[in-house]
């Protein structure tokens, strides 16, 4: 039987939520139409952009970056508080919907999750039963999604990523060199940006270039372990299961965004004091240990 798994995305979820709240309290304008995001204090310009719109991305604006940054490449743009609690509740109503196409569900992040359809669906109605969950979550919960479909989690997660939003996606194993091996090098499933400029450097741009690349490059670039997980991305092969258990935290980690950069050293130094400070409250709160700090 051939495995199937979904991967189902909600399309600029803190974003999208904030516009279906807004939209349920009377407000006209739908900010996923207009260049927008979300911060967690639209009236502090040192905040970060937590969620953009699509329109606000065509001006170049980039999460995690300052208001202030944003808001010099749009003038117009408009900026709306986050409520977390609302996203809480919208992510456990999509999920709660997601759980009833398949009792086997990874929740990946607070607006993603894995399902394993295999033995619930065979290949060629997947698509189809796809479509169905993503207009489902739509017209219940007023929210788009990308689904992807696939034959495990790494093809159904790149297929997630292709054209967005409200789409659903195949990546077959037939379908990898066609739809996925043309594909930048940065785009593969967990090839951070320093992976792929070492990959640039050594003339390997694209993911098909990944999976055909002499094994001797590989283990310059990622090491023994970290070159077969990269050689057997690049071909589409990966066996992790679609987990229900809860894994436990693997680093912990804290930032602080200014609203212009610190050229002091001695500043900077006592800044970065209290980031580690937060970091270090964090791991005794939890009893747990580090083995490395970057």
């Amino acid at each position: 039987m051939s495995r199937i798994v979904f991967h189902i995305d909600v399309n600029s979820a803190f974003l999208s939520w904030t516009a279906v709240q807004r939209l349920s309290k009377g407000e006209t304008l739908d900010i996923r139409t207009v260049p927008a995001v979300v911060s967690g204090d639209p009236n502090d310009r040192r905040s970060i952009v937590t969620a953009k719109s699509i329109p606000a991305k065509k001006f170049g604006i980039n999460t995690a970056e300052p208001v202030s940054m944003a808001m010099r490449k749009c003038p117009g743009l408009l900026v709306v508080g986050g409520d977390w609690e609302w996203y809480r509740k919208c992510s456990e109503a999509f999920i709660a919907i997601c759980r009833t196409y398949s009792p086997v569900l990874q929740q990946f992040s607070i607006d993603e999750c894995f399902i394993e359809m295999t033995g619930l669906v065979d290949e060629k109605r997947s698509m189809e039963t796809a479509q169905r969950l993503c207009d489902e979550i739509r017209t219940r919960l007023g929210f788009t999604v990308n689904i992807g479909v696939g034959p495990n989690k790494l093809l159904a997660k790149m297929a997630s990523d292709f054209e967005k939003p409200d789409k659903v996606h195949s990546l077959w194993l037939s379908e990898i060199e066609q739809k996925m091996w043309p594909l930048p090098v940065g785009d593969l499933l967990w090839i951070g940006k320093k992976s792929a400029e070492k990959l640039t450097a050594y003339g390997i741009r694209t993911i098909g270039q990944l999976a055909a690349a002499p094994e001797a490059v590989l283990l310059h670039v990622f090491g023994p372990k970290g070159a077969k997980a990269a050689h057997d991305s690049a071909n589409g092969i990966d066996d992790s299961p679609v987990s229900t258990e809860e894994e436990e935290a693997k680093s912990y980690s804290a930032e602080r965004t200014f609203s212009s950069d610190i050229t002091d050293p001695r500043l900077l130094d006592r800044q970065l004091f209290n980031v580690a400070c937060t970091v270090a409250h964090r791991i005794r709160r939890d009893r747990f240990a580090a083995s490395s700090v970057s």
